[in-house]
């Protein structure tokens, strides 16, 4: 039996997308639940899984941008195996892959055994770094595996010493000679130029990022806030927090409550625009922007004015698990009417965040500083992190964006204050 792999929606309102790396090759067994290409869409970029076990034909070549129901591949599931049963003798090679032109050896998928070789590296208690991989992009084939048993390579032989070139001496000419240019790297330095064709994801990124700096009238406002109080909490608690509920005790629990308790004081950081309609919310929906490899993706936790510190940061360990795994859907992305992202994470110290549209308010952390302040008259040394709220100024007037930022300081520094609402 013959089974048609076919392109499934990703949401409402996408008709195409776009076919990102193909996760197995061409004429490969795989078996059900494996994953077989990555789906680009304009919100998100999902994994597809194979229905049934079966050798898999491949109809559509990675970078094919392709309408929803279209058959990009067929599963012949008449042919079926299973790898861990496969002996390192008996094993028959498959024939290797040879990488695609437009993907590099070095890619982010370059080491990554594919299911069916993931298994019989299992199997044999191979680490995969010990196979160099022939598939697309670097990655590892079951034919590289069995090649690998047949074959393991044998230890390098050390290579002698060797011995130290004596130094010529610099000539010593009457005039002074021009010297030679030097060369980078002693003249071997590479100088090759890569091309590679953006995801559908990342295009898309780029387009919504220019239409928020062309069709918002954005600004920005920043702050500082004094990180002592919660640090002190948080390393009074933590130890005790995870023996409780099985999961850290971060920071951004406190800035989400801290957030959302502001937001009650300042309903407009939560309001949209919709034509010439203003759209407020009696909930808010928080987005906390995600880096993956593939480009931002910003999931929401649903009624965050309603949950606990516990329950904000078991949401976002939820979403960055998810996150690392490809699997974020469009559901998760959808709506959303406050942001927040972390730029401290990679040590930014500050910087101005773009706002997610249609949103009209996005606030950016930084890193935390040792930094020398003044308190009643005395110079302390503080962790101070300077926070940013980017704001759409026809909905949000400035001073309320400066009250707003304010309040989040004040809740941050005083965290009692989120457990009272004051």
């Amino acid at each position: 039996m013959v089974i048609e792999i076919k392109v499934p929606s990703p949401g409402e309102s996408i008709t195409e997308v776009e076919l990102g790396a193909w996760l197995v090759e061409d004429g490969e067994i795989v078996e059900m639940d494996d994953e077989l290409v990555e789906i680009n869409s304009d919100k998100a970029t999902l994994a597809l899984p194979a229905e049934d076990e079966g050798r898999i034909k491949i109809l559509k070549e990675e970078g094919a941008v392709v309408q929803i129901g279209e058959v990009i591949a067929t599963l012949d599931t008449s042919v079926s195996g299973d790898a861990k049963d496969v002996p390192a003798g008996d094993a028959q090679p498959e024939a290797p892959a040879v990488p695609a032109d437009d993907e590099p050896e070095d890619s982010y998928a370059a080491g990554t055994p594919s299911p069916s070789a993931a298994k019989l590296l299992q199997a044999n208690g191979i680490l995969a770094s010990a196979v160099k991989g022939t598939g697309r992009g670097g990655r590892i084939t079951k034919a590289d595996v069995v090649a690998f048993l047949k074959n393991p390579p044998a230890k390098p032989a050390e290579k002698p010493a060797e011995k130290p070139t004596p130094a010529k001496e610099a000539p010593k000419p009457e005039a002074r000679p021009i010297p030679d240019l030097p060369q980078a790297g002693g003249g071997g330095a590479s100088r090759n130029v890569t091309r590679k064709r953006m995801s559908l994801l990342r295009r898309r990124i780029g387009d919504r990022l220019v239409s928020v700096k062309n069709d918002t009238a954005m600004l920005t406002t920043f702050n500082e806030v004094d990180m002592h109080e919660i640090m002190a909490l948080r390393k009074k608690y933590k130890e005790k927090f995870r023996e409780t509920y099985g999961i850290g005790l971060g920071f951004m629990g406190f800035f989400v409550k801290a957030c959302t308790e502001a937001i009650q004081h300042f309903p407009a950081i939560n309001a949209q625009i919709d034509g010439d309609e203003m759209v407020s919310f009696d909930y808010v929906d928080v987005g906390i922007a995600v880096s993956t490899e593939r480009g931002l993706v910003v999931p929401n936790i649903r009624n965050a004015e309603s949950m606990t510190i516990l329950q904000v940061e078991q949401s976002i360990r939820h979403f960055a698990l998810k996150a690392r795994e490809n699997k974020i859907t469009v559901d998760d992305m959808s709506g959303g009417t406050f942001s927040i992202t972390n730029g401290g994470v990679f040590g930014s110290m500050l910087s101005t965040p773009i706002l997610n549209p249609p949103q009209s308010a996005i606030l950016g952390m930084h890193n935390i500083v040792q930094r020398p302040v003044a308190i009643n008259g005395e110079v302390h040394i503080r962790p101070i992190m300077y926070l940013a709220l980017s704001y759409d100024h026809r909905i949000v007037d400035g001073k309320e964006a400066v009250s707003f930022l304010f309040k989040v300081k004040e809740f941050l520094e005083d965290p009692a204050r989120l457990l009272i609402g004051i």
